[in-house]
């Protein structure tokens, strides 16, 4: 399925390269707004189903190039490379039943690079002024998604004492970890769908991104008992985005 996947999109990238020969095209800059959104859909029964965050959501900044080009009546896609950096924290926990302490809060930081494609349409509505819908695949490559657990402990003299514990969800993990660690892939595909405005150079841009590919590592733990199991953690990793900018070059 990866390599179908994959060639599909080696072979949008290439159609959309090879059509940019156009005299409606510009090049410019983006940069806006950005939510990561990191969904458990279907979590191993060997975990306690209450230890788990089924939707982990961070909110950062996206900015890029990109490459603009309109083929024939409008219709025409959108070429580029985008950094995006998220971050987020949860609600405090408590870890006990009894009193406020122990508890812990959960800190996430996510970087990613990504290549994309948006075919669109520009429809012209004034002089130099356009309403246009999109959609397209994105190839996306995290850089660094770390999870840290802030825990404040109270001593019996009163004091709050807090420890931290640090996890970089790129990298396997022991034998005996817990859901908490859970390993991601660096790769990620989506599908992305959305609709701007554009008046000259300057234009907006926002959309919903759809995961296509499951961003959970599957991997094998074994038990205190000594019995082996697989763990087979399937969810998306999705992102809603809002950009605005403007092309330095444009050739209308």
């Amino acid at each position: 399925m990866k390599k179908i996947l994959f060639t599909f999109l080696a072979g949008v990238l290439a159609v959309s390269a090879w059509a940019i020969d156009t005299p409606n095209q510009g090049f410019g800059i983006q940069i806006g707004w950005a939510q990561p959104i990191l969904r458990l859909n279907n979590p191993s029964t060997s975990y306690p189903k209450d230890s788990l965050m089924d939707v982990t959501k961070l909110n950062g900044f996206k900015i890029g190039v990109v490459y603009d080009a309109s083929y024939i009546a409008g219709f025409g896609s959108t070429i580029g490379i985008n950094y995006t950096m998220a971050g987020g924290h949860s609600e405090w926990k408590k870890k006990g039943t009894v009193g406020d302490y122990p508890r812990s809060q959960m800190h996430t930081m996510y970087h990613e690079l990504e290549i994309f494609v948006d075919w669109q349409y520009k429809f012209e509505v004034a002089k130099e002024t356009y309403l246009m819908l999109y959609t397209g695949p994105s190839i996306q490559c995290g850089l660094v998604f770390n999870s840290r657990e802030e825990t404040q402990s109270q001593t019996i003299w009163g004091e709050i004492v807090t420890t931290t514990t640090t996890n970089n969800r790129y990298i396997l993990h022991a034998a005996n970890d817990d859901d908490s660690n859970k390993d991601l892939t660096r790769l990620n595909v989506t599908w992305g769908i959305g609709a701007g405005f554009q008046y000259q150079r300057y234009f907006v841009r926002g959309g919903y991104e759809f995961g296509l590919i499951n961003p959970y590592a599957n991997k094998q733990f074994i038990n205190v008992a000594g019995e082996t199991y697989d763990r087979y953690t399937r969810g998306r990793l999705d992102q809603w985005t809002i950009k605005i900018g403007m092309y330095f070059w444009y050739e209308d």
